[in-house]
């Protein structure tokens, strides 16, 4: 019989396309992953991978048992969530992640309902980039996740993840009161710019926004906390573009401009475990901190 340990590392491995990028997503070393994929050969019978010098690819049988691991991990996840759903209380460690203004807005009053209405469950809130969400979940060092994506970048999604939505923010150009420009992203071409680290996606928006306004930003000053970020700009050091839950500590000096675009936040758990009795426990106390139509309650005042 084949292990499900063994199928999750093969259906990763078929996700991210290296023994290096499946044993990062699951805590794993490339060696341990390589024996581990070598027994599920034997124990299936057949060749899953091709290699080439340093390189794997699934073979027709991998492909095909890759899909197979999918749906058994799935059904699993639902098996416990059925399991779990018969007991009197939820109790037991709950791992939640958020991105950093989530973390700091959404999750602590969802927390603190949780714990009170589910005395039982032992929270542990992890922040971390939207980015780390889908390897996070998938490794199981997180039961469930608050994440995002903005309109307009790609948002592929992930089949090993259920998603819910939650909330949609505006996404504001702040720029110092005292150079507010015409109001446009057009207006600011000749500014400083302050953006997230490379890599992630605030940065890639913020790219992405001005390339479509026809020219690239002059970027000086890179910062991840959108408070830094807003800071800076109240110091006169460049105008930025930051989403609904980053502004809501704004310091004096600063101007909001809301544009078009928009910031979509979901709930996120591995696909099969989303009606688990803790999961949407948590799902449902995030949400109450949104308003009915799906928009940010906390973030007027500022």
């Amino acid at each position: 019989m084949m292990d499900v340990r063994r199928m999750r590392l093969l259906l990763e491995l078929s996700r991210r396309g290296t023994v290096t990028a499946a044993a990062e997503a699951l805590g794993y070393t490339p060696s341990a992953v390589s024996q581990q994929l070598a027994v599920l050969e034997r124990e299936a019978g057949a060749e899953l991978l091709e290699r080439a010098g340093r390189r794997v690819t699934l073979t027709a049988a991998g492909t095909v048992l890759a899909g197979y691991a999918e749906s058994v991990l799935a059904t699993l996840e639902e098996a416990s969530s059925a399991v779990a759903a018969t007991r009197a209380a939820l109790t037991g460690r709950l791992r939640i992640g958020a991105f950093p203004s989530a973390a700091r807005t959404l999750l602590p009053p969802s927390l603190v309902a949780l714990g009170r209405d589910h005395p039982g469950l032992e929270l542990a809130l992890t922040e971390l980039d939207a980015a780390a969400v889908p390897d996070a979940l998938a490794s199981g060092a997180l039961d469930v996740a608050v994440t995002f994506s903005y309109d307009c970048l790609p948002d592929d999604a992930d089949p090993a993840l259920e998603t819910e939505p939650l909330l949609e923010e505006t996404v504001y150009l702040t720029v110092p009161d005292l150079d507010r420009g015409d109001g446009t992203i057009a207006g600011c071409r000749g500014s400083a710019w302050i953006a997230g680290t490379p890599g992630t996606s605030c940065h890639d928006m913020l790219v992405r926004a001005c390339g479509a306004s026809g020219f690239t930003p002059r970027i000086r000053h890179y910062a991840d906390d959108f408070g830094t970020v807003l800071a800076l700009v109240a110091a006169g050091q460049g105008v930025s573009l930051i989403p609904e839950l980053g502004v809501v500590h704004r310091p004096t000096g600063v101007t909001l401009i809301p544009l078009a675009a928009r910031r979509r936040i979901r709930v996120a758990c591995r696909r099969g475990n989303g009606r688990h009795p803790a999961v949407a426990a948590c799902t449902a106390a995030i949400r109450k901190e949104t308003d009915s139509d799906g928009k940010v309650t906390a973030t007027r005042s500022g």
